[in-house]
């Protein structure tokens, strides 16, 4: 890294895991020798932690704790409803700052590609992630819980989630930060079956053991997964046996093979059967499955075996990607930014000048939420390394900037505000530590008061 004359400049965009560790190593790196703004869309920071993690995982949530520290840490100043496209450009950020990192993470879902993917009731489960998390995107979605049965496609964490939520009671979810509107629609669920079907088998799931566990332990839900779908094929069984985490799963798995729990709603676990068509006419009214087997090259491929689910919602989740960010190279196969260990690449392979990337938009969404530190870190020690001694400071401020076209950014102050409107609201409902304000015009009137404050 060269000297640094003056402190270094670097606006993060994204406040999630991977922007906040980035900002958080940029002071380490430097000995706090820099100045980090982390800019987002949101009036709200924390990214996946405040809303991808599933509202009863407050384990997994209190790595916001950690987070904080770093936007109150020395150095680090958080500006949210700033929008890249919207409100700046990528030149506007570079002239502003003598480095950029994005760090916008994955945010939409990959499409299965069956015929009646489009009918309502057909949706991602990112969608309904987003309202029971109490994004402020996804508020006012609506979703049928009318219907006695769904299907979540996939068997990943995110699926499990989703039909963990779908099926526990509402009053159970009141401990929880879901929003009060949300609480209300569960209340009123009908649901009473819910499918989570897998292309692959037992040994190919991609959720934890800890996840899986907790689907069995529900109180008001029973389990079940067919006995001849839990037979290992000599790859699969070869996973079992090598590979603890594949192991581990599968004896959990074959503990649901009995006659499930009489409870109120069931979840059937269904491996290697493959969405083929959803069915209905104006809207979702089943769904059409392929059943599936490893070839001798260990790729899936359908057995001609078919069966129809009676189910009224279909929630996808089969994986999520990138968009590209305006003017910034886009890998539009593996929805990446290509880069080099952060290093943003040209298309002909050279590395774009001051401008980095963290997170999945740089690996794609892999690893758990504490992988983006090391992540992170080595965007970090690269923009450091590419750092000219003899470099010129930025022309302006990101302020100056702001107040040239009449932009108010909120603060980390106002975010305060908008934190502690949802602890204040949590106590006047009886309800846990906080419950989330979710839509736009709540939020920013919470954010306001700080300023309203600090006028009297």
């Amino acid at each position: 890294m060269a000297a640094m004359a003056d402190p270094v400049r670097v606006a993060v965009v994204g406040s999630g895991p991977a922007g906040l560790y980035a900002a958080e190593a940029l002071v380490k790196q430097t000995a706090g020798a820099a100045r980090v703004d982390v800019l987002d869309r949101l009036p709200t920071p924390y990214g996946l932690v405040r809303y991808g993690v599933a509202p009863d995982h407050t384990s997994i949530k209190a790595i916001a704790r950690y987070l904080q520290k770093v936007l109150e840490g020395e150095g680090v100043r958080f500006f949210g409803c700033l929008e890249l496209g919207r409100d700046l450009t990528r030149a506007d950020l570079l002239g502003c700052y003598d480095a950029v990192i994005y760090a916008t993470g994955a945010m939409v879902d990959r499409h299965m590609g069956v015929p009646g993917e489009d009918l309502p009731g057909s949706v991602a489960a990112t969608d309904f992630v987003n309202w029971y998390c109490g994004h402020p995107d996804a508020a006012d979605h609506e979703f049928d819980l009318s219907v006695e049965e769904v299907a979540v496609i996939g068997v990943g964490n995110v699926a499990v989630d989703v039909v963990r939520i779908l099926a526990k009671t509402a009053e159970e979810l009141r401990a929880t930060d879901v929003p009060e509107q949300v609480v209300e629609a569960l209340s009123r669920s009908r649901v009473r079956r819910v499918h989570m079907v897998g292309r692959r088998g037992p040994a190919q799931a991609k959720f934890t053991t800890k996840e899986a566990r907790e689907l069995g332990e529900l109180d008001n839900a029973g389990i079940h997964v067919r006995p001849e779908d839990m037979a290992l094929d000599p790859v699969s069984a070869e996973l079992a046996e090598t590979d603890r985490h594949v192991r581990a799963n599968v004896k959990v798995l074959n503990g649901w093979t009995g006659e499930p729990a009489a409870r109120p709603r069931r979840i059937d676990v269904r491996f290697w059967r493959a969405p083929v068509e959803i069915l209905g006419t104006t809207r979702v009214e089943g769904l059409r499955l392929e059943r599936t087997r490893l070839n001798e090259s260990g790729r899936v491929t359908g057995t001609g075996e078919f069966e129809t689910l009676p189910v009224g919602m279909v929630l996808r989740s089969v994986g999520y990607q990138s968009v590209p960010l305006e003017g910034v190279p886009f890998d539009e196969r593996a929805y990446v930014v290509p880069n080099d260990g952060g290093r943003i690449l040209a298309p002909d392979g050279s590395p774009v000048p001051r401008e980095y990337v963290a997170g999945w938009i740089k690996r794609g969404p892999t690893g758990v939420v504490g992988t983006n530190k090391s992540d992170a870190a080595e965007t970090v020690r690269h923009l450091l390394e590419d750092l000219p001694a003899d470099r010129t400071p930025p022309a302006r401020t990101l302020e100056e900037l702001l107040e040239s076209r009449g932009l108010a950014a909120v603060t980390y102050a106002d975010w305060l505000g908008l934190d502690a409107a949802e602890i204040a609201l949590a106590r006047s409902l009886g309800r846990g530590e906080r419950v989330k304000l979710a839509r736009w015009e709540d939020m920013t009137k919470a954010c306001r008061s700080t300023d309203d404050a600090r006028m009297e």
